[in-house]
Parts: C-alpha cells; structure tokens; sequence
C-alpha cells in the first residue's frame, strides 16, 4: 500500500476482509465496535485519530482463526496485517504503532494488556460488544456456526474443547461472558457494563430455568 490513506480509504481496506466472516465477527460487528469507540474514545481523552483506524482494523484477521478452528490467535495476525496498513496512514509513528498496540492487544483471553488511553477504550468497545443482548444473540450465533447444541447440561462446561459440539452460548457465558464486566477497564466503559451484564445475567436465569421445565 502507497501513498497516503484517508480515513474512508481505512474503512474500505477493513470492509473487503470480511467479505466471507462469519455472522459473529463480520462487519456489523466492527461497526458496533466503532460506534462504541465513539462514544467511549471522547469521555476517555483518547486519541480518535489512533482509535478508529484501530477500531475498522482490529478484527482483520479473525477469519484466520475462525478457519484454524482456535490454533491462530486473530488478534496477534490482525496486528501483523494492519501494520503494512497503517504506514500509508498520515500520522506519526507513535500513533501508528499505538494502532498495532490496541490491535494486538484488544483480545479478552490474549497478551499483551492494553497499556495506552486507546487501546483500553478499544479493548472496552470490543467487550461491551460481547454482552447484553446482542453478546447473548452473538453467543448463540456463534455456537449455530460452529455446530454446537443449544445446550449440554449434563457436561461440565468449564472443561469443553472450544469449537466443539458442547460449545455452547451458556458455555460461553459461563467460561467468558459472565466475567467481562469486571475486566472492563475505562470508567465509562464500566459503567456502560453494568446494564449490559445485569441483562445477560436474568437471561440465563431464565433460559436455564426454561430447559429444565421449570418455567
């Protein structure tokens, strides 16, 4: 890539990698994020030259791991991708290595910890994405494309293969979900957690109760 990219140019670039994604992670969901970033970016002081491209950017590579069913970690090959990317940006190094920062490290399981304003924010976008309504539709979403039951209640959910049949939205509720609010790491991010889990919370109150025949 050459020349100088603008920021339509970034959104194009991001756009044309999830022409095959999956419905959990496709383009809807990055522009989830984004909005997000919006809205947390300016409450945090962050850099919103630095956090859109990051934002557009931060799930390039999640085909990879979507097709390596786990082994490749999207985030650590979305960071390698976006940094011949992100040298046609007209900004400074800082901002773009700071880019290549929140990129790689925007993951809820990965390394390493979101250490600048804009990459906390992102991470925070990222998580928020992951729960309440649209992170238990997207759970469930995901469990359909890889193939999992609605449920395995005889099964000990902490110890099932990712990517496998008792891959389940409660499954990853139970192991990611239910843990995210206290991961959160900007002040407006918590805040807008809080809602966001008390929601998810009831529902699986709910659909447990639900499958048991109890309700």
């Amino acid at each position: 890539m050459s020349g100088s990219a603008s920021y339509p140019d970034i959104r194009r670039i991001a756009r044309s990698y999830f022409d095959t994604a999956r419905g959990s992670h496709d383009w809807d969901h990055t522009r989830r994020v984004l909005a997000l970033c919006e809205r947390i970016g300016p409450a945090e002081g962050a850099d919103m030259a630095v956090l859109r491209p990051a934002a557009l950017l931060h799930d390039i590579g999640r085909s990879d791991q979507d097709r390596s069913s786990g082994a490749v970690c999207h985030a650590e090959r979305g960071a390698e991708m976006a940094r011949r990317i992100v040298r046609a940006i007209p900004l400074s190094d800082p901002q773009r290595e700071n880019i290549i920062h929140a990129i790689r490290a925007h993951r809820f399981r990965g390394n390493p910890r979101p250490e600048t304003v804009e990459a906390k924010v992102l991470f925070d976008a990222d998580k928020l994405d992951a729960i309440g309504a649209i992170g238990v539709a997207r759970a469930y979403l995901f469990a359909g494309e890889i193939g999992a039951r609605l449920h395995s209640p005889d099964v000990d959910v902490t110890t099932c293969a990712p990517y496998s049949r008792d891959d389940t939205g409660y499954r990853e509720y139970v192991v990611k979900l239910r843990g995210i609010r206290d991961r959160m790491l900007t002040p407006t991010g918590r805040s807008l957690a809080e809602d966001r889990h008390a929601f998810m919370e009831s529902f699986f109150e709910r659909f447990l109760s639900e499958y048991a025949g109890r309700r």
